[in-house]
């Protein structure tokens, strides 16, 4: 029989056992994702605004996002072949290859660039080792459109790699002449393993100046793994194809306990929680706040709830708003 949901357990008596929940923090938005929110609802609350707000992929990678903005009236696109010429279209958070931005120039669209600052951090390093002659090799995973957008700064001079055994197999035309970049969003642990195989091969290894990886994906990853070793069960808010809230998952489950992606409370299995004591929860850089307090109603549920916050780190970054948006603005 099929497990039933958080919301079928209206109708059933409470558990009567007293559970904790420690709620890790830092979670939710980080500040290029808060950023890059901004952009759409600014554009969208334009009071001159007379065209649609289309946007190049989803902005975040969240469903709930997503679909509230879409309902407010951004319009989502998978290519720029989909946005009227001279429209105006927003980048996602993740970025775009210069490839993307040639293509809307020829399109004659507006450009509103919402990527996250420190990805286009990783950008600036990647032309910068091409530009003197390296193989810049990119640890990441394939097909995450903040690896296409990294790679295509220098195509010809990138190779994607995704773990150690990848990094001890490379071959390269000069290894004396070899840099590595990585995803923002990836696991701090198995990154430094792969960096740390890279070095072995290759012992005169390039990398950026501070880590690639950004301050948010290691201060919730760090934040769960904390709450995880206190923890019988750990649910981590986001949607499946955000990679900092799968990486979250992975820490979790690291710790030796039954860890579980949620998109939201309706997702919760009662197999999970009635039998832990203390549970776990987190969400991801890009699943709003307002989804962990629906969690925690849903927990509520399953009888008596006491909720300890576990604070690891205190964030305190911002990021302005794109120029184009601060001009209309």
């Amino acid at each position: 029989m099929d497990a039933q949901p958080a919301t079928a357990l209206l109708d059933k008596p409470a558990d009567p056992r007293p559970r904790t929940v420690l709620l890790a923090a830092p979670r939710s938005f980080c500040a290029g994702v808060e950023r890059a929110i901004d952009t759409v609802e600014r554009l969208l609350a334009d009071p001159d605004r007379v065209e649609p707000v289309y946007v190049r992929k989803q902005i975040v990678h969240n469903t709930h996002v997503v679909a509230e903005l879409a309902a407010r009236g951004a319009i989502f696109v998978d290519e720029l072949d989909e946005v009227p010429p001279g429209a105006t279209v927003v980048f996602s958070a993740h970025g775009v290859s210069p490839a993307v931005r040639a293509a809307a120039a020829a399109r004659g669209l507006t450009v509103v660039d919402a990527t996250c600052p420190l990805v286009t951090k990783v950008h600036a390093e990647a032309r910068r080792f091409a530009a003197r002659g390296d193989t810049v090799v990119l640890i990441g995973h394939a097909g995450h459109e903040e690896v296409e957008g990294t790679a295509g700064e220098a195509p010809e001079a990138t190779v994607l790699i995704d773990s150690p055994a990848a990094a001890l197999a490379l071959t390269v035309p000069d290894e004396d002449r070899v840099s590595y970049l990585t995803q923002t969003t990836l696991s701090v642990e198995e990154t430094a393993e792969t960096v740390a195989a890279l070095r072995r091969r290759f012992p005169r290894l390039h990398g950026p100046a501070s880590a690639d990886i950004c301050y948010a994906s290691t201060n919730r990853q760090r934040a769960v793994e904390e709450v995880a070793a206190r923890s019988e069960v750990f649910l981590v808010v986001g949607s499946a194809n955000s990679s900092n809230s799968q990486r979250m998952v992975e820490v979790a489950r690291r710790q030796g306990i039954p860890a579980y992606l949620i998109d939201d409370f309706t997702e919760i299995q009662p197999e999970w929680i009635v039998p832990a004591a203390t549970v776990g929860l987190s969400a991801g850089a890009s699943a709003p706040g307002r989804l962990v307090d629906e969690v925690l109603r849903a927990l509520r549920r399953f009888g008596p709830l006491t909720v300890r916050e576990h604070v690891s780190f205190t964030e305190d970054v911002f990021f302005a708003a794109p120029a184009a948006v601060r001009r209309r603005s």
